[in-house]
């Protein structure tokens, strides 16, 4: 295997600022940069590659990429396949790293910031709170690439776990009509945030009952997350219960807690 000349970065959900030095200092260094133009701002790659020779991947193939990165390892320049949010959540990267494995290329992978934890951010939400949801379960429709039957959104949604639902906002109908054949309600607090940490971001909030109405109002209809759960409702309604981590009573390796 060559030395390691091809970094697959997380360029973060969209915020210039959002992406980790790592992945900056990499593109910073990178003789060429091959990018997911469609999703990733083109200032990020003027930022920090303005002297790198660039590819927009969206009018590119695999074989067109490959042959790209293949050809800077050859010549022994430093590439950067950079990509939205965290590569590791439906980037497709593994199928890259397969042609680069094919051809004894080396490579890393630097994680990135996805959406949904920008998402998170926008709505000032933990998706995770004692008592009422310790699972966070991410996936999507159903569309060009197909789901698991078992992985359907109806399956899914029978935990009633905090789900954060990618690349099916243009569907929410569908969306809203399998999360009600799960567990939830049409009471239960959904939220969509588009574009999430970009300047114009949307944040969209309701419940399974109206939000169908409110995002077509919003003409939202790409690049959106779809939020849903009962973690939702604290902002509203209160905790449930507060997280044992700082409790004064609940001692651990690092504090002894304090008994009253």
């Amino acid at each position: 295997m060559n030395e390691t000349i091809v970094a697959f970065v997380g360029a973060g959900p969209g915020d210039a600022e959002l992406i980790t030095v790592k992945g900056a200092r990499l593109l910073s260094q990178a003789d060429v940069v091959v990018y997911a133009g469609s999703l990733v701002d083109r200032e990020l790659v003027r930022t920090y590659a303005p002297d790198a020779q660039v590819y927009d991947s969206a009018v590119m193939t695999l074989e067109e990429t490959t042959v790209v990165l293949a050809q800077a390892a050859a010549d022994g320049r430093r590439a950067v396949r950079l990509h939205t949010g965290d590569p590791s959540i439906y980037g497709a990267i593994q199928e890259q790293m397969a042609e680069l494995d094919e051809l004894g290329i080396g490579y890393e992978v630097v994680p990135g910031v996805t959406s949904a934890f920008a998402a998170a951010a926008a709505l000032k939400q933990e998706l995770t709170l004692p008592e009422v949801s310790q699972t966070v379960i991410i996936t999507r429709l159903a569309g060009k690439t197909p789901v698991p039957e078992r992985e359907q959104l109806r399956e899914l949604a029978r935990s009633g776990a905090t789900m954060v639902i990618y690349l099916s906002v243009a569907m929410i109908d569908q969306v809203v009509a399998e999360l009600l054949a799960g567990a939830y309600t049409p009471e239960t607090p959904v939220a969509v945030v588009a574009r999430a940490s970009w300047s114009d971001e949307q944040v969209v909030e309701g419940t399974l009952a109206d939000i169908v109405a409110k995002v077509q109002a919003a003409g939202i209809g790409k690049q959106a997350l779809i939020i849903v759960g009962d973690v939702l409702k604290a902002r509203r309604e209160g905790l449930k219960a507060k997280s044992l981590l700082y409790d004064k009573g609940f001692s651990h390796g690092l504090r002894k807690g304090i008994l009253s």
